[in-house]
């Protein structure tokens, strides 16, 4: 009886089939699975984004038409000015911005809520008109602030502009990051204080970014994590840990196993490629993202 392919094995064949991919082939071999699915946007059960800043020597028009041929169907974090470009090619911004003020200036600091009432109330109707559907928002950090005055504070700017936001049917979506490595004392960075605040809210229309990469050095656990709190959960991002680069074997997350757990959920929204290529050629390492996470 023949050993049964390790992780490593798995991710080695991905990357084989990624020169493959590159070469033109049409088609993606999911992992672990055998099965091929046909490299354009929407042919798995995953559908794909990049982040923007992690490709920003790539001209937009050439990102978004080299990703269009294996299988990209957004950009996310841009804003208005850009989403005309990706439109341009069929595709959308899966996780606009443009409205928040930066990472440590959010929501649970009262000082910046009437900006960012602002803000808010001006992009929803444009992101509306353009079909975006989700907008990024941020807590912002604590400056000493305990996590109770931080959930109110959040709530009470919030409810501020989510009847705009229902009334315009756009999500406006906390990011969870790490305040371990990347963003020293930024709040929302447990996954059960970013759901308190969904429920305290109340609305379909608030709702979180999980970022893998910033809760597995948060929390671990991700897969058990996306399934237990999977109805709160807008959009995925991606990064290989440590370091945030490419989610293959030079990393330790299993990708594949995460992005099935995400399709037995019944998510139909997006996962972002959010990791800073080390390889000469990003599309290369773009595309070989796409291949780990799809999901036939």
């Amino acid at each position: 009886m023949k050993n049964k392919p390790g992780r490593r094995d798995t991710l080695k064949k991905l990357a084989a089939g990624t020169a493959m991919v590159s070469l033109g082939s049409p088609l993606i071999t999911t992992a672990g699975t055998g099965k091929t699915v046909t490299l354009k946007p929407g042919a798995g059960k995953i559908r794909h984004s990049a982040c923007r800043w992690c490709y920003n020597d790539i001209p937009l028009d050439t990102l978004c038409e080299e990703g269009n041929k294996f299988g990209l169907e957004s950009i996310d974090l841009i804003g208005p000015k850009d989403w005309p470009v990706v439109k341009k090619y069929g595709m959308t911004s899966a996780m606009g911005n443009g409205a928040e003020l930066g990472i440590a200036k959010g929501w649970n600091d009262p000082q910046y809520h009437d900006t960012l009432i602002k803000n808010y109330l001006e992009i929803i109707p444009q992101a509306a008109d353009a079909g975006i559907q989700n907008i990024i928002c941020l807590s912002g950090n604590r400056n000493g602030m305990d996590d109770e005055t931080g959930l109110q504070n959040c709530k009470k700017g919030l409810q501020k502009i989510l009847p705009t936001a229902e009334k315009f049917r756009v999500n406006i979506v906390m990011e969870l990051l790490n305040s371990r490595v990347d963003h020293a004392d930024y709040m929302c960075d447990h996954t059960p204080w970013g759901v308190e605040l969904c429920d305290r809210i109340g609305s379909d229309r608030f709702k979180l970014l999980y970022d893998i990469y910033h809760m597995q050095i948060m929390e671990g656990d991700v897969i058990r994590t996306i399934r237990d709190n999977a109805q709160y959960i807008a959009h995925f991002h991606t990064g290989g840990v440590p370091g945030r680069h490419e989610i293959n074997d030079s990393q330790e997350l299993y990708y594949p196993a995460i992005m099935k757990a995400i399709a037995e959920t019944g998510f139909t929204g997006f996962v972002a490629q959010e990791f800073v290529p080390t390889r000469a050629d990003k599309l290369a390492s773009l595309r070989e993202a796409l291949q780990i996470c799809t999901v036939a």
